[in-house]
């Protein structure tokens, strides 16, 4: 018996022999005066043993059957669910196996079975905590993700996300490779479907700004750097009015890390018992189950009902802001070029001012290209390579040839200065004569 059954045992008697009111032992109790009638008449018959509850040490009446319970165990013994945990594998049994049972119940189950392990949470280094944005639109964070996460299944690929600050709506697409091309697309997408942002949070990857190099000295003394010219993807930004935040480390962008860690876990289990294999099954997989559970199941409603999100105007054309520009000056003849190839301005779109001008060209995202002159986009064709002028050779002047040396003396032959004496050997001998 317990000290709470022991207490309303007490509250009973004292009722029973008048000490007190069944108001006051309803009200000692915590129960209806009803109820304390209905007290004394078990305790009347059953004695003491009226307090305790009827059920206890037998199963309950909501208890599971014991078939439902060995059938659960067999099915999360599959590889196809290992390293499923508890709240997982019960969203799954419901909707594959038409098993209904909470989350609790089968991780005990599965504790039983060895399947799931409780983990004791570590302390983490804490990170100030940053207050979400107020309103939806007002900041998206931006990142990519190189996990396996087809499991060996297929080939590699990546999984490009954006997920809003202030609601964790999520936008996501595989892609085989993390290039400018494909976050470009991505972005796209999201203009389509949402209005333009007013900022852009992600880290500082080559796509997004241009690294500088710079001494360890000018570092140190903290010099500017200089400007370098904008990405593909900052040019972009910079022309549809939306700020551009870079993070200087992962904690900073946490809410998009942390839905990296949920989708490595949910996500990859999910395409796995869906037997996805290609980059076509995980992109229908992704969109159809994954997305609208996320923003189904973990959105939050944002502190401010006012959407920031800006409308596309008519002077935002998508094919032409996310293009691959570049800059190319006019020749002589009209002609640009563009990757190894010329290309013809049409003779119609030629003006005044365009010979050794620059102009705008614009390799699109569907491959086709298009070439701008100030405000107007010109007609071009591809033309064959243009013969280079031939300079002709200048004339080289050749110099007369030197005349030939006159022949040598020879009256100096077979006469030697020293075949003689010296000057001072003779002195010598006319001294000894002497």
């Amino acid at each position: 018996m317990t000290q709470a059954e022991r207490d309303r045992l007490v509250a009973l008697k004292k009722a029973k022999k008048k000490l007190i009111t069944q108001k006051q032992a309803a009200e000692e109790i915590g129960v209806t005066e009803r109820q304390v009638r209905r007290l004394l008449r078990k305790l009347r018959d059953k004695g003491d043993r009226a307090v305790i509850h009827q059920l206890r040490g037998r199963p309950s009446n909501r208890k599971l059957a014991a078939d439902v319970e060995q059938r659960a165990k067999v099915i999360l013994s599959a590889p196809l669910y290992r390293g499923f945990g508890p709240t997982l594998a019960a969203e799954y049994l419901a909707k594959k196996h038409d098993i209904e049972v909470s989350k609790e119940t089968l991780r005990r189950w599965m504790a039983e079975a060895g399947l799931w392990e409780a983990r004791q949470r570590r302390v983490v280094e804490m990170h100030q905590w940053r207050e979400r944005r107020s309103r939806c639109g007002e900041l998206v964070q931006w990142d990519t993700s190189d996990h396996d996460w087809l499991e060996g299944r297929g080939e590699r690929i990546y999984l490009i996300s954006m997920i809003d600050d202030a609601t964790s709506r999520l936008l996501a697409r595989f892609v085989r490779h993390d290039t400018s091309e494909e976050n470009r697309l991505l972005l796209g997408s999201y203009l389509e479907r949402y209005g333009r942002p007013l900022a852009f949070y992600t880290d500082k990857a080559g796509m997004f700004q241009v690294a500088v190099k710079s001494k360890r000295q000018e570092q140190r003394e903290g010099l500017d750097r200089q400007q370098m010219p904008p990405t593909q993807i900052a040019r972009a930004l910079g022309e549809l009015g939306i700020l551009w935040i870079p993070a200087h480390s992962p904690q900073a962008k946490g809410r998009v890390e942390r839905q990296f860690q949920t989708a490595q876990d949910r996500l990859v289990k999910g395409m796995r018992v869906a037997g996805v294999r290609t980059l076509e099954e995980a992109n229908i997989y992704l969109e159809n189950e994954y997305l609208p559970w996320w923003n189904k199941t973990l959105i939050v409603m944002p502190a401010s009902a006012e959407d920031a999100h800006r409308p596309l105007g008519k002077e935002h054309n998508l094919a032409a802001l996310l293009s691959h520009v570049e800059k190319r000056q006019v020749t002589n003849d009209y002609t640009i070029r563009w990757d190894g190839k010329f290309y013809q301005i049409d003779r119609r779109d030629v003006r005044a001012g365009m010979r050794k001008a620059w102009v705008r060209v614009e390799q699109r995202l569907d491959g086709s290209l298009a070439v701008r002159f100030q405000d107007h986009y010109l007609r071009v064709r591809r033309c064959a390579q243009p013969m280079r002028e031939l300079h002709p050779a200048q004339a080289v002047s050749v110099k007369p040839p030197k005349p030939a040396a006159p022949p040598k003396s020879e009256w100096m032959n077979n006469f030697s200065l020293r075949s003689g004496l010296s000057l001072r050997q003779a002195a010598r001998i006319s001294n000894a004569r002497d």
